[in-house]
């Protein structure tokens, strides 16, 4: 297939008719023949998605840890070394690892065709001077389409012709307001996206007026085509989760290999046979490594998934659960994402007084407050009649569907609907009050638009809304508290002013106006009588402002990355705190003239990017990876994928969010709130904060099994632990333990303190030394309780003494890896009901090892006595007494 060679044109700065004399096309549209070739030389347009991955590839994923890989060698030296148990038990683990893993991303990974959600299935074509409607898929480059009100944009197209248009671009380029389209002009080529006035792209639609326009572009030549080819070029980035996993296992490796090494030389050096040292090391080698790890750390994710969809988080990648609590920089889209992206009417300008509207969705729920004091729409007559004329002279509609409001229309008239509503104005009474004779519609050269209203016994009424300009030039009189006064220039330059000051604060600011009318024509709409100035904007979401807040008490940073104008974003970045001024800011323009040095050395300092495009997006979430950070992209449109893909962990809105969006994302916001995010960001942390402590849990419960077993070779003892033991304890005993921390409540600090260190390793020095404290003396405690046991009699009771002893001083070593803190409170204790069930466990456990016939002889123990249970359990609780004894020394010590 021929690839489209038109790819690069900048054909928004082409005239209408340049355009169709390089396509080779006129206004009567190609002839069917010439369709027919196109088509067969450029191919359908349709958007290529690529597949999602098969479940084979997903099972296939769970084996790639090299913790996992360890454990796969470990059963199979078991099982060549003829030790079935050993490796069946192994297996076991790997089997119940793969299969949560597996189960959970299965789910998570569900088809969505993203890109084909946003084909046009038909499309209205001009072909030989005839209208037809065909499938979209059939349009190739150089076809006429006609376009109306309320019609998505099939392909790419250039205007040549357009009536009143405006088209919502939301998806494509981030602008908060349906953009007014033009066909009589020719742009620069740097001209970018969002400011393509002449241009009409696919996955964008019609708010008003009729177009007429030559496809310059379809399939993956599109716009959207070109993003959906951006993101798919993405290969998927391993989370720092699976980084710091892997790093663990392969100091796993150098652990494994070295216990077996130190134990062969001790073997040779003793005269012990070669076949039994091999053995031996290889034995202890597979002691060393925590078998229960890969399950528990699943479980663990798996758990995190969970809690996070009870708070409207859905994880569509197991690692990713804990990745939001590496962040260090949250990147945005401002509309739909900081903003509620529903357009609503915030202030009211009236008589010189400035009324506040509150509530920022189509839900017609709010307050109109004059200063302090809350008013009612009829409290006020001039605020009344603003709210009527923004309501009759409006085309849209705000339809109430199965308890949900929905908008029809351009959604700033939508938004005086809702305000007017708000008033207890009903739109249907006021008609029925005035009926519409007649109508004059907006364009883009009049920039108002005005309905003219029968007036019992008073003739006829014309409402106006439009330009502030526009209608403060039409207008001689001006509505005030004591009636209608001339309006001087004096008064026209106030007006403008109080203009300027909301646009100023990031306003789409409409005037509104009425007047008598003789005839309903444009004429008639002059010697207005100016009523107020409303000003609408698409608000900072609910919560936004305080959850930035408690990002920066987190260490984590907020950009805004927008394809909005720079005015609009500044003002809602200051509402936000985001940026003071606009020195934070940054736009697409001056983004491009960057380099990559230049770009990074900024970053630091910049809150706000503005009018850029999807790749410009993407260049700034790798810039802010190139220096350091873990970058989470939130996003909604299709402009945004690319960079969700690129970023460590990309969030999507659930319910505003384009397919494209979700499909790139790693996490779906289910209630599309900002919010949600810290919420995600605080479950991510405490995923890690547990994960860290069940290796704690692990690693030390492991290490004090190496250390009792090097010191017996060492000193020349007999083995305190037999092979099957240890397994018992790694898989059985450990395991439950393990899991019950990964249900540990949240840390009191966990959202007050920076995040951590992307480089940091799960095993650092630190932490090794309170690893190795720990094992110490867990492995001092059993070797003493074994020794005292051989003084006293037979090497059978001894090694069962050292094996009870060391199983619950590992279950009680639970309380010291709950917390670096104390748990000795009740209300601590009991924080964690799993924790003491696990305990519980351990001790059922152990008991049925020692009493339970069968089990004991598989185990090779005896059971213990009143004496014997005399010496193991202070030797097991020393431990957990003397640690518990460190922690609140640590947290009484004071801060230096």
């Amino acid at each position: 297939m021929e690839r489209q060679a038109d790819t690069n044109t900048a054909w928004h700065a082409r005239e209408a008719s340049a355009a169709l004399a390089e396509l080779e096309s006129s206004r009567d549209g190609l002839s069917v023949h010439d369709a027919a070739s196109r088509l067969q030389r450029y191919g359908a347009n349709r958007l290529d998605v690529t597949p999602p991955a098969s479940a084979w590839s997903i099972l296939v994923a769970q084996f790639r840890s090299v913790v996992v890989l360890l454990l796969v060698v470990a059963a199979g030296l078991a099982l060549a070394l003829g030790d079935a148990p050993d490796a069946m038990a192994i297996a076991a683990v790997l089997f119940i690892n793969a299969a949560l893993g597996f189960i959970t991303e299965l789910r998570a990974r569900r088809a969505m065709d993203a890109l084909r959600g946003l084909e046009v299935p038909r499309a209205i074509v001009v072909r030989e001077g005839t209208t037809l409607e065909i499938s979209a898929r059939d349009l190739v480059p150089g076809d006429i389409i006609s376009l109306e009100s309320g019609q998505s944009v099939p392909a790419d197209a250039r205007l040549i012709d357009a009536v009143d248009v405006r088209v919502t671009e939301a998806p494509l380029t981030g602008e908060s307001l349906p953009v007014e389209k033009r066909a009589d002009v020719a742009l620069a080529d740097d001209t970018v996206l969002a400011e393509r006035i002449n241009m009409v792209y696919q996955a964008t639609a019609l708010v008003s007026g009729s177009a007429h326009a030559v496809v310059v572009a379809t399939a993956g030549n599109t716009e959207v085509g070109r993003i959906g080819g951006l993101t798919s070029s993405l290969r998927d980035e391993r989370t720092p989760l699976e980084h710091r996993l892997d790093g663990l296992g392969r100091r796993l490796v150098v652990v494994a290999l070295v216990v077996a090494a130190i134990v062969a030389l001790l073997g040779l050096w003793r005269g012990i046979p070669w076949g039994l040292v091999v053995q031996t090391a290889i034995a202890l080698a597979i002691a060393a490594v925590p078998e229960g790890l890969p399950a528990v750390t699943t479980i663990t994710l798996a758990v995190g998934v969970s809690r996070m969809a009870r708070r409207q988080a859905l994880i569509r990648r197991l690692p990713a659960v804990e990745t939001l609590g590496s962040a260090t920089v949250v990147c945005t889209d401002k509309t739909g994402t900081l903003t509620a992206g529903e357009m609503a009417v915030s202030v009211i300008v009236v008589d010189g007084r400035e009324i506040a509207v509150t509530g920022t969705t189509y839900e017609p729920t709010g307050e109109f407050r004059d200063g302090d004091r809350t008013i009612r729409a009829s409290e006020n007559p001039i605020l009344h009649e603003a709210l009527r004329i923004g309501t009759v002279a409006n085309r849209a509609e705000l339809v109430h569907d199965e308890g949900r409001w929905y908008p029809v229309g351009d959604p700033t008239e939508v938004a005086l609907l809702v305000a007017a509503k708000k008033g207890e104005l009903d739109r249907d009474r006021l008609l029925q009050e005035r009926p519409e004779v007649a109508a004059v519609p907006f364009s883009s050269e009049r920039q108002w638009m005005a309905t003219f209203h029968r007036v019992p016994d008073r003739g006829s009424i014309v409402y106006v809304k439009g330009a502030p300009g526009r209608l403060v030039e039409r207008s001689t009189r001006e509505l005030t508290a004591s009636g209608e006064r001339a309006l001087d220039e004096a008064g026209r330059q106030r007006l403008l002013d109080l203009n300027r000051a909301l646009a100023a604060r990031g306003l789409r600011v409409l005037a509104v106006a009425r007047g008598s009318a003789r005839e309903a024509n444009d004429d008639a709409v002059r010697d207005l009588t100016f009523v107020g100035l409303v000003g609408i904007s698409d608000p900072p979401a609910e919560g936004v402002a305080d959850t930035i807040q408690s990002f920066r008490e987190a260490g984590v940073r907020t950009v805004m990355i927008t394809g909005d104008q720079r005015l609009t974003a500044v003002a809602v970045a200051r509402q936000l705190g985001l940026a003071e001024s606009d020195a934070g800011a940054l736009d697409g323009r001056e983004l491009a003239t960057l380099d990559a040095a230049t770009l990074t050395a900024r970053l630091e300092h910049i809150r706000v990017f503005n009018r850029v495009s999807p790749s410009d997006k993407l260049r700034i979430v790798e810039a802010l990876q190139d220096r350091g950070d873990i970058v989470a992209m939130l996003g909604d449109g299709v402009n945004d994928a690319a960079a969700l893909k690129k970023a460590d962990i990309g969030v999507a809105m659930g319910r505003r969010g384009t397919d494209i969006a979700k499909e790139a994302a790693d996490v779906v916001l289910a209630d599309d709130r900002f919010s949600t995010v810290a919420a995600a960001i605080e479950e991510g942390r405490v995923i890690f904060d547990n994960i860290r402590k069940f290796v704690f849990y692990l690693f030390s419960c492991n290490l004090a099994e190496v250390l009792i077993l090097l010191a017996a070779g060492l000193t020349g003892l007999p083995l305190p632990l037999l092979p099957l033991q240890i397994l018992w304890l790694n898989i059985v005993t450990d395991t439950f333990p393990a899991l019950a921390l990964a249900v540990e409540p949240r840390e009191g600090d966990v959202m007050r303190r920076p995040p951590r260190d992307p480089d940091e390793a799960i095993l650092s020095r630190s932490f090794l030394s309170r690893i190795a404290l720990y094992a110490g003396l867990i492995a001092a405690a059993t070797l003493g309780a074994f020794l005292i046991a051989l003084d006293r009699g037979s090497e059978e009771r001894a090694i069962t003494i050292a094996f009870v002893t060391l199983a619950l001083a590992q279950g009680f070593h639970l309380g010291t890896a709950r917390s670096d803190g104390p748990v000795l409170s009740w209300v601590r204790i009991r924080g964690n009901p799993w924790a003491l069930g696990a305990l519980g466990m351990v001790i059922a456990l152990q008991l049925a090892a020692v009493y339970v016939p069968a089990l004991a002889s598989v185990l090779r123990v005896v059971p213990l006595t009143s004496a014997d249970w005399a010496l193991v359990l202070p030797a097991a609780l020393l431990p957990a007494v003397v640690g518990q004894i460190l922690h609140l020394l640590r947290t009484k010590a004071p801060v230096s």
